[in-house]
């Protein structure tokens, strides 16, 4: 780990990134939070973080912010890699799994399913 700030820590570098001290939140996710338009307030209930830690993000944010929005960025970039990696793996199983034959004696197990299926998109018409 390393410190960040000077002084009294309230940001550092885990492995995660930069992280809010005493918590699991890391700048990105305030950051989510802040370019939704969520008030400081609410950023700050939601991951249940005191005034100290929301303040020390938030300044911490003004202050380095064209090197963190680079960081955000490539952040943004890895998460969308990682969701489109498990986005295929699971299409790709998904499609496996229905090419397997069903067994028997559940034939009407599939119909009560086959049923809400069809429920379900006529209430979405």
């Amino acid at each position: 780990m390393t410190l960040v700030s000077k002084g009294q820590s309230t940001i550092i570098r885990t492995e995660r990134g930069l992280t809010i001290v005493g918590s699991r939140i890391t700048l990105y996710d305030v950051m989510d939070f802040l370019k939704a338009q969520y008030p400081p307030k609410l950023i700050r209930d939601k991951f249940n973080l005191t005034d100290e830690q929301i303040n020390a993000a938030l300044s911490y944010m003004e202050v380095n912010r064209t090197q963190l929005e680079v960081e955000y960025e490539e952040v943004l970039q890895t998460r969308e890699e990682i969701r489109q990696y498990w986005e295929d793996r699971n299409r790709e199983h998904f499609a496996r799994i229905a090419t397997m034959p069903r067994k028997p004696n559940r034939e009407y197990l599939w119909a009560k399913l086959e049923e809400q299926k069809a429920k379900r998109t006529s209430e979405k018409l």
